[in-house]
């Protein structure tokens, strides 16, 4: 079990190196599209699928979709709090606040449509927030060093190793909520507060609210897909899912920035 794990843990840091450097050579734009798949949840449901039975996958699809509702409260108690705590302090509240409500969501009844009404009635809640903050664009463009690359790497790593490997032990819902736990938002914010200070920080990840939508289109083709397709089949439409939404976020970005300041566009 030690190698399967170890096997795991470095084939998905390896990955998450990977897209890093990709989005610092790409540039923020198309960048951005790379960033928004997932990263995270591929790796993990990719070794799910090939090791546990249809129905074990569907729950712990929705069992992460509930976690991804939760990871949007940590990123408004991040929001919230970045400026008047360190950044330590403040991804520590967060993550605290993030464990009691992925618990509180699984419980939501409803299945796949009650699981996506409940992640956008809380995105509007994080838009608001952020209106109310009157948070911009972030003014610097922050490239990873080799620290943060592997610090981020292992993480993700141990997180798809642990919820995989101990999947058949741990059960459907508890995996489903560990591959949804914010690693590499709580990885970025750490260190973009720490080099650039809590307003960028906390403007970078208000961004990611609208980009993790890719990881919803991701879960809910894995919802719909498993056991009536094979799996191999269901995690490249799934993955498929996820980089057309981020490419249509992203396509959505650029229209309204040419709206908003057609001179710089140009």
């Amino acid at each position: 079990m030690l190698q399967l794990m170890l096997i795991k843990l470095l084939a998905t840091a390896g990955i998450v190196i990977l897209v890093a450097l990709s989005v610092g050579r790409l540039g923020p734009r198309l960048g951005g599209i790379l960033a928004g798949t997932p990263v995270i949840l591929g790796p993990g449901y990719f070794f799910m699928l090939r090791e546990q039975p249809a129905g074990f996958v569907q729950d712990a699809v929705l069992s992460t979709l509930h976690a991804l509702v939760a990871t949007l409260l940590f990123t408004v108690s991040f929001v919230l709090t970045a400026t008047r705590l360190s950044g330590l302090h403040s991804l520590a509240l967060a993550s605290l606040l993030w464990v009691p409500g992925a618990l509180l969501f699984t419980q939501i009844p409803g299945g796949l449509l009650a699981a996506i009404a409940a992640y956008l009635v809380v995105l509007l809640v994080a838009e608001g927030v952020n209106r109310w903050q009157q948070l911009g664009q972030p003014v610097v463009v922050a490239s990873s060093g080799w620290l943060d690359l592997l610090l981020r790497g292992l993480l993700a790593g141990a997180v798809v190793s642990l919820a995989t490997t101990l999947a058949a032990r741990s059960g459907p819902e508890l995996s489903g909520v560990i591959l949804g736990f914010p690693v590499g938002i709580l990885t970025i914010a750490w260190a973009l507060h720490e080099r650039y200070g809590a307003e960028v920080a906390r403007m970078t990840v208000s961004m990611t609210q609208r980009g993790m939508l890719s990881l919803l289109a991701f879960c809910a083709v894995s919802y719909l897909g498993v056991g009536h397709l094979p799996g191999m089949v269901v995690f490249a439409l799934s993955l498929a899912a996820s980089m057309m939404t981020s490419f249509l976020l992203f396509m959505f970005s650029l229209w309204r920035a040419r709206r908003l300041y057609p001179r710089a566009s140009a």
